[in-house]
């Protein structure tokens, strides 16, 4: 059972001083049975006016800063300690009825699932839902922990990872016929895939940490994008295709939603001449306590010409 140093740093630059407009921070991870916070601190350069919390929708932690007056940067460092309980893929317990695919939901639960279930992108060709029955035997009982794993191993093995730093996703359609793409571009693809198999859904944000020298993570040193999938008997369920991880080792739930447009790290907006963003750096480092090795982190730098003298920014899922 792990401890955890979560240091997420992001840093915005301007060529001269800007008026900043009201942010939004999701930076927290949730608290659940499996994730305990022992310590969370934000702290925001220059100091809002005035910082409140509450949870939106989905029961995501969420800061809302506002400001007064003008600088030329601005800074938020969120330092989280925390205890972490992997789960690994042979502790799913799935019910009886559930576990050979096709299955129905429980009645009482379908209400609740129906908006996870709805598909997002539309998919006239129905490429998506050719490519997801493509993991459904023909010849006998498909099971269903097997069959989401498969469609985990598969992104992971089959996909070339290639980091994009523009915000937004490709659609699904788009990351199955290039075969490449970034870790919320697979997270689409596999929640489209699993939702056009009758699943409820739901894209996560978070991070990613590896629990061993021995094993390697993409996504390091950026905010991290993955699926849960609602599987009778165990709830909701961790899968992330660009690791071909299931269940939770390594990684850290901050923000749960049905579309990644609901998960944004941070946004918010700032005013001032135009040509004033001097770009944005983010650095997050995850440290595992109890040994002293660190994921490796990254600093990344994006510059973003504004082409009007109010502009918002969004610390997007980076990888």
């Amino acid at each position: 059972m792990p401890f955890l140093t979560i240091a997420h740093s992001t840093r915005y630059r301007y060529r001269q001083p800007v008026a900043f407009g009201e942010h939004r921070i999701m930076v927290r991870p949730r608290e659940s049975y499996d994730q305990r916070l022992i310590e969370a601190r934000l702290d925001i350069t220059p100091e809002p006016v005035e910082l409140r919390w509450l949870h939106d929708v989905f029961g995501n932690s969420v800061a809302v800063a506002r400001f007064d007056g003008r600088a030329r940067e601005l800074r938020f460092d969120s330092v989280v300690r925390m205890e972490h309980s992997p789960m690994a893929e042979g502790s799913v317990e799935i019910e009886a009825y559930a576990r050979a695919f096709p299955f129905t939901y429980a009645s009482e639960d379908m209400p609740d699932l129906l908006r996870s279930i709805e598909r997002q992108h539309v998919d006239p060709q129905r490429v998506v839902d050719a490519w997801a029955r493509g993991f459904v035997s023909d010849h006998r009982p498909t099971d269903t922990l097997g069959m989401l794993a498969d469609m985990t191993a598969t992104i992971r093995r089959d996909f070339t990872y290639a980091p994009r730093y523009e915000q937004g996703t490709q659609t699904p359609i788009e990351t199955l016929r290039k075969r490449q793409g970034t870790c919320r571009d697979y997270a689409v693809l596999m929640m489209e895939a699993a939702r056009a198999l009758g699943f409820a859904a739901r894209f996560v944000s978070g991070y990613v940490y590896s629990p061993s020298r021995g094993e390697g993570r993409v996504g390091g040193g950026n905010t991290h994008a993955w699926v849960r999938i609602f599987l009778p008997g165990s709830g909701w369920v961790e899968f992330d295709p660009t690791n071909g991880i299931v269940g939770n080792s390594g990684l850290i739930r901050v923000a749960v939603a049905r579309d990644p447009m609901q998960a944004v790290p941070l946004s918010g907006s700032w005013s001032g001449f135009p040509g004033s963003d001097a770009g944005m750096t983010v650095d997050i480092h995850v440290h595992l306590d109890e040994d002293s090795a660190a994921v490796p982190a990254t600093a990344i730098t994006a510059i973003r010409p504004p082409s009007r003298e109010t502009c918002r920014h969004v610390d997007p899922h980076r990888l």
